[in-house]
Formats: C-alpha cells, structure tokens, sequence
C-alpha cells in the first residue's frame, strides 16, 4: 500500500522531532544524575551541627586562598584610605594600639575555645579534621565606616571600627568606650570564626562548581534547539540554582551563630548579649529584601534563634565560668 506523499512525510518530521527532544532529554538527565552521585560522593558532616555538606577543597587550598585573600582586602581597603590599625610600624597610636589590642584579646580567647570545642567533639566520636589548633590566627582593625568583620579560612580575621559602635554604647560614634564592655563584639567574632571552623567558604565554592557544571550539562543538551527557548530554560535553571544558594547561604549564618554561641560560652563571654545584639541590628532599620530573597536570615529570626538557644547557653556558661549577673 502507498501512502500519500504528503502523509508519509509530515509523520518522519514528526518521529524525527520528537526523537531529537527525547535524546536531549535523555542526555540532560543523564548528566544531572552523574553532578548528584557526584555531589552525594562529596558530602562530609559539619561536626558542629550534624549537617552533611559539599566540599571538594582541600583544608590546605582553603587555607592558601583564605591568606590570599585577606592580604587583597587589607591592600585594597589601604588604597582606598581606610587605614588598617597597627599594620606597619608608626600606625598604632594609644587609641589604634587599644582597639586592636582589644580585638586581639577577644580572638584569644575564642580561637582557644575552638580548640577546645574540636577536641570535644572529636572525644565524642566525631570524625573530622580539627583546624582551631592549625590555624595562623591573625587580627586587624580596619578603619572604615563599614559595619562588617569577617574570619577568612584559616583564622585571617578583621574587625572595622564602623561595627564598634552597633557593638558598644550605640550612641552615634566610635570612641574607646565602645570597647570598654566586649561582649557583643566578642558575638560578633564568634559568629565570623564559626564560618572558618565549619569551612562555608570551601562549600560555597563546591556549590558554585557543581552549579557550573550542571549549566553545562544543560546546555549541552540543549543543543541547536532555538537561542530563544535556550535562554528561557538556562534562565529558569539559574533561577533555580540561585534559590538553593540563597538558602544555603542562610544555613550558614544560622550554623555559624550557633557555633559563635558555644565559643561565646566556652570563653566566658555573656549569651545573653547575642539577642540583644541581634535586636540592635533590626533596629537600624533599611530596606531589606524578604528573607527568602536574602543571603542572611532577618535579624529578627536570628534574635529569636538565640533565644531559643539561651537556656541551654546559660546553663553550659555557669557551669564553666561561674553564675551570671
């Protein structure tokens, strides 16, 4: 029997197309199902928090690029006038001598409870490489406005005045009765230590890769298919890739508030002074985006995470460093 001409080539049109669609398919599965056995192959326990997370870096190429960095950012921030406090020699006059000395302190007594804290959980059958005892600790004060701190991997920390007064007596301007009280400054390294300790710089950069990788998986499989329709599906997948980064993101800071609370305790620092913080930082008012849309959870939601947390604080500090006030 023959079938009509115009039949017979409409239907291998048909067969041809959606066979080309099922083998992308096919192919864009297939490449996604190897980046999760590749991301399941790569998981390893945050100690302090029991969460699995990716980390394909090396402590040592952590660490390596964690020195790189902070010597990047005290350069840049140099040349851009913002004095780095004791940096050279005839840099560090009594006030700048006092708030690094300050700073310096602090850290001390937090990198000795990380040591501490690692060795406690490895006694408690955990299994991990300890860094607080490996580190090379170090600490500035950067002179700026900017309310930031930050711990890069492997103990590189800096503190800028701009933070001070959100940390001190909160009245407008930074003077050295804002380091008079350190507790919630000593909140605040906590919190930046705890990223270093729980290596959230090597699994952003793990995510980041995989990320990578599966655009790559997708566009290959896309093909010829139309430039169009590609970049509708290659948006949609970022779209999707950026939503799970942003959650990860906020994972962090919570793990990170946490551990910055036992190393709080741990050191003798008040717990208390973490939610009260945190309600300062709320306070202080601008546009934020909603928390789903952030990297950082609302300080609201962080203040109640302390409070959550307090009872079980306190309890470990008067235990360890005697009854609070």
């Amino acid at each position: 029997m023959r079938y009509p001409r115009h039949a017979y080539g409409h239907r291998s049109r048909s067969s041809g197309l959606g066979g080309l669609l099922r083998s992308r398919f096919t192919l864009i599965l297939v490449g996604l199902f190897l980046l999760f056995l590749y991301w399941q192959a790569n998981q390893k326990e945050v100690p302090f928090s029991g969460r699995k997370q990716l980390n394909t870096v090396s402590i040592e190429k952590e660490v390596q690029l964690g020195q790189q960095s902070y010597v990047q950012i005290l350069q840049q921030e140099q040349s851009q006038g913002n004095d780095v406090l004791c940096a050279s020699e005839g840099s560090c006059g009594p006030d700048a001598e006092e708030m690094t000395g300050t700073v310096r302190q602090i850290g001390a007594r937090l990198q000795a409870a990380a040591v501490q804290l690692e060795q406690d959980l490895l006694s408690e059958g955990y299994t991990f490489t300890p860094v607080a005892d490996q580190f090379d600790w170090t600490y500035y004060v950067v002179d700026s406005d900017t309310p930031n701190a930050f711990c890069l991997p492997g103990g590189y920390v800096a503190v800028y005045t701009g933070i001070l007064d959100i940390t001190g007596n909160h009245d407008g301007k930074v003077t050295l009765d804002d380091i008079a009280d350190p507790d919630k400054l000593a909140v605040v390294m906590g919190h930046e230590i705890g990223h270093a300790l729980a290596h959230h710089g090597a699994e952003r950069m793990s995510q980041q890769q995989v990320m990578q990788m599966g655009q790559l998986a997708v566009g290959v499989g896309l093909g010829d298919m139309d430039p169009s329709q590609q970049r509708a599906i290659m948006q949609a997948f970022g779209i999707a890739a950026q939503g799970s980064m942003l959650a990860y993101s906020r994972k962090h800071e919570t793990e990170a508030d946490k551990i910055g609370l036992d190393l709080l305790v741990r050191a003798c620092y008040d717990p208390r002074e973490a939610p009260d913080l945190w309600e300062r930082m709320g306070e202080m008012g601008g546009q934020r985006p909603p928390e789903w849309m952030s990297t950082h959870p609302a300080s609201e939601t962080r203040a109640a995470n302390f409070r959550k947390w307090m009872p079980e604080a306190i309890a470990e500090y008067e235990r360890r460093c005697g009854t609070l006030n």
